[in-house]
């Protein structure tokens, strides 16, 4: 997954017409660290029909305040600079409940892409 490092690498990420999902996390968030042991799966599983991205909501703090990002780990997908559908609260996340939102983020974004 790569990582975003800037708000303006954040923007070109998040401009392209392919689904990209914003993965929003911290390296002190205990519900973060548990999605580290199967992210690598997931990602390779989707990986022909989206990109995965990770935002440290420290590194680049001004992107998780403008995103209205208020717990993590939080995901949000996005196309031609759309926001499409958000995964957001303060929970820890099994890997059952983001295949959910990325199955979600792929109805959405194939019904407007047709």
């Amino acid at each position: 997954m790569d990582k975003i490092s800037s708000p303006a690498e954040f923007q070109v990420s998040i401009q392209s017409p392919r689904l990209t999902v914003a993965v929003f996390k911290a390296d002190w968030c205990s519900d973060c660290k548990f999605m580290d042991p199967f992210m690598p799966d997931v990602e390779q599983k989707y990986s022909d029909r989206l990109t995965l991205v990770e935002v440290d909501v420290d590194a680049v703090g001004d992107v998780s305040q403008e995103q209205n990002i208020l717990g993590i780990p939080s995901f949000v997908a996005y196309t031609d600079g759309r926001e499409l559908v958000r995964f957001v609260n303060k929970l820890r996340k099994s890997r059952e409940e983001i295949e959910n939102f990325l199955n979600t983020a792929l109805d959405v974004y194939l019904s407007i892409h047709k």
